[in-house]
Order: structure tokens, then sequence, then C-alpha cells
């Protein structure tokens, strides 16, 4: 059973890169449930080398006042080449825990972050890692 590892790095941070560059999703436009855009993948976060979230920025005005959030590769349904697709609505991914560098390296901070979206931590018993992206 593995533990959080601490402070969930942004893979631009990391000197480190994606196996496969197709499978490099920053950049791309993060689309719902509902098939509406939430915004970009702003960056990839890492515990150790296994990516865990998405760090999508949304809402602004050409990137001024954006809002980022995080969402569990878990939630990822495709992939295409120009788009991540969500099983989350636009509003929830909204309302999500915010990021808090004080807090980001807490594990009840990680169990509220997978737990809002509805998936078990990658540390429980059981958990199984969805690959990613999807195909």
């Amino acid at each position: 059973m593995a533990e959080p590892l601490g402070t969930l790095t942004p893979l631009s941070e990391t000197g480190q890169t994606v196996a496969d560059p197709a499978q490099d999703v920053r950049g791309r436009a993060v689309i719902d449930s509902a098939g509406e855009k939430v915004g970009t993948v702003a960056d990839l976060l890492v515990d150790a080398d296994t990516v865990r979230f998405l760090s999508v920025e949304h809402g602004g005005i050409l990137g001024f006042g954006a809002t980022t959030s995080f969402i569990p590769v878990d939630a990822i349904e495709r992939v295409t080449d120009d788009e991540v697709h969500v099983a989350s609505a636009k509003d929830r991914i909204a309302g999500a825990p915010r990021y808090d560098p004080d807090l980001a390296d807490q594990k009840p901070y990680y169990e509220d972050l997978y737990g809002y979206y509805g998936y078990p931590p990658y540390w429980t018993p059981g958990y199984f890692y969805p690959g990613f992206p999807p195909r």
C-alpha cells in the first residue's frame, strides 16, 4: 500500500518527460461530461514518476485570473489529439477543493480531492491505476 510521497510536483518542474511524447496531454482542451470545454491542461502533477492529476486552468481572460483545478487521471474517459475528455461536469470541476501549498503534502488533502471526484486514493488497498492516458 503506497502512501502519499509528499507534494505533487508539476511535471514541468521535474526535468522529466512523459515516456511517450504522444501521451503528453499538456496544452490540450479539457472537455467535461456534457461535451463543454472546461479549460486547458496546464501541467501534469506527478508523485514520484506516476501521473496522478491533471492541472487544469479555467476561467479568466487571456490567462489572467485563471483558476487551477486538479482532476485525478482516474476521471479521464478518453484522449484525442486535441482534447482530454473527463467524467465530471464543468461546475463540479470548478467546485473542487482548491490547491493550497500548505495542505498539498498532507494525506487528508489527497483524500478529499479523490473523494470529491468519487475515486479511491491510490494508496488504498485494491487501487488499480487506470493507465495514462486511456485510449
